[in-house]
């Protein structure tokens, strides 16, 4: 393995750009291509995929609730199994990436979506309904991994923040298209509507390249450089960035053997700490209950519930829009802690309207509804800029290949488990203290501040290996040097 890794150095030193700065686009700071754009693409109908499952709920209750005679508690757990689903696609997403593959796990996904949106159109009763929901869950936690991953895979270095940031963008567009249509259209049309990215995606995939890094994972060299030379241009460079992909993966193939177990050595404390604890904070900064519930918060503080629901959907497009540029432009962790600080304010402001609405403070009600309003516009504005989707950037890029599956399925897991409880637990908190409720997301989301400053690394234009190195303490110098 050692001769290995001498070969690679000798090799990249013999190669043109290597070294210098004329291997800067080689090292991956090159240009977008047309290869680039149509594989984050295709990874991103996956995200729309997404955003209409999380937004098909809201707009199609009273339909499925009248037209199949469900109960208030039947339609529930239609609506909450699909974190069920995205839990237990998690659990597997790591690991199905790694044995076949980015492309191939999409693959897998999309079947899963399309048979999930399928019974549901065809649904005559709950059974049918959830067995459809968990479906379609199970191909989201699929995605959840493997989208941000694949994409921050192949995206050159200068552009790979704002390629991950797409699929939140386009998971945006998909809750956006739900909420805009959902009140027109019958339920089982709107739940055949979201087929139409699934399709688009299982067409792409026939035309979008290998993830290079998992191609050398499984020794296919070959490919690798076939697959940078595709994504890069015909006339670029690639010598550089193969060599640094071909020497961290012999390196960390040197360093240990992937296990599950393997990610909790120390050495990769600090990259787990950064992935689960922002998953975490993020989710407990009240987001999905929003989101899931914002009628019922709209009618709480008097405001219309289609008007508020408008306004979201209209503008989750402008703000996810935003964070596509800003990510590679001011870095992750000035975005998240500004976004994070926006969602802290947002929550503030609604946990001060229903203090307001108290009946002591009856000459102040009528700011309840103001308030409202506007800290759900502004918590969903700065979730859909950088809160939502700059964590998953973060998580595609600190994670080495060799502990990449079983991480990434942890921190995924942990996203939608901690999904889970915020909206489940969200309807008993809110009955119990209206203010209080939102006092302790805007709370948790001013955490997420403190802990980016403390914790999380800028990884703006950086390459995975240095990254992933960093994060690592370059553990993997002490074997090549024999300590």
């Amino acid at each position: 393995m050692e001769e290995g890794l001498a070969t690679r150095s000798l090799l990249a030193e013999e190669k043109p750009g290597i070294g210098g700065h004329d291997g800067g686009a080689a090292s991956g700071s090159s240009s977008i291509t047309v290869s680039v754009v149509l594989s984050t693409f295709v990874a991103s109908c996956g995200s729309f995929v997404y955003g209409c499952a999380a937004g098909y709920s809201s707009p199609a209750e009273s339909g499925i609730m009248n037209d199949l005679g469900l109960s208030i508690a039947e339609y529930s757990v239609f609506g909450s199994i699909l974190t069920i689903g995205g839990m237990l696609g998690a659990l597997a997403s790591g690991k199905v990436a790694d044995l076949i593959g980015r492309r191939g796990t999409m693959w897998i996904m999309e079947i899963f979506c399309i048979m999930g949106w399928l019974a549901i159109v065809f649904a005559k009763g709950a059974l049918w309904l959830d067995f459809g929901r968990l479906a379609l869950g199970f191909g989201i936690g699929l995605h959840i991994y493997v989208a941000p991953i694949y994409i921050a895979e192949i995206a050159p270095n200068n552009i790979r923040g704002g390629c991950v940031a797409a699929s939140q963008l386009t998971a945006g567009y998909g809750v956006s298209v739900m909420f805009l249509i959902g009140n027109a259209i019958p339920w089982r049309t709107l739940a055949l509507i979201g087929t139409i990215p699934c399709l688009l995606q299982v067409l792409g995939l026939f035309f979008i390249p290998e993830s290079p890094r998992w191609l050398a994972k499984i020794g296919r060299e070959k490919d690798v450089e076939a697959t940078l030379q595709c994504l890069r241009g015909k006339e670029a460079n690639i010598s550089q960035e193969a060599a640094e992909i071909y020497d961290s993966t012999e390196t960390l193939q040197l360093l240990s053997e992937s296990s599950n177990l393997e990610l909790f050595k120390k050495k990769y404390a600090h990259s787990l700490i950064v992935g689960v604890g922002l998953m975490l904070l993020v989710q407990f900064g009240g987001n999905s209950a929003i989101a899931y519930y914002a009628s019922s918060i709209f009618e709480a503080a008097g405001c219309s519930a289609s008007a508020g629901s408008t306004a979201m959907a209209i503008l989750q497009i402008p703000s996810a829009t935003l964070s596509v540029f800003f990510t590679d432009k001011f870095g992750r962790r000035p975005l998240l802690m500004v976004t994070a600080a926006g969602g802290c304010l947002g929550c503030f402001l609604i946990g001060l309207a229903f203090v307001l609405q108290k009946e002591e403070l009856h000459q102040w009600k009528e700011l309840t509804a103001i308030f409202v309003f506007s800290g759900i516009l502004l918590s969903s504005a700065s979730y859909g800029m950088g809160m939502g989707g700059t964590p998953l950037v973060i998580m595609s890029e600190i994670f080495p290949i060799n502990i990449k599956g079983s991480a990434g399925s942890l921190v995924t897991l942990v996203n939608w488990f901690s999904t889970w409880i915020v909206s489940y637990s969200f309807n008993f908190l809110f009955e119990w203290s209206s203010a209080g409720v939102f006092f302790i997301f805007a709370s948790i989301c001013g955490s997420v501040v403190i802990f980016v400053a403390s914790l999380v690394p800028e990884t703006k234009g950086r390459t995975l290996e240095e990254i992933q190195a960093t994060m690592t303490h370059h553990a993997h110098s002490d074997i090549l040097l024999g300590n």
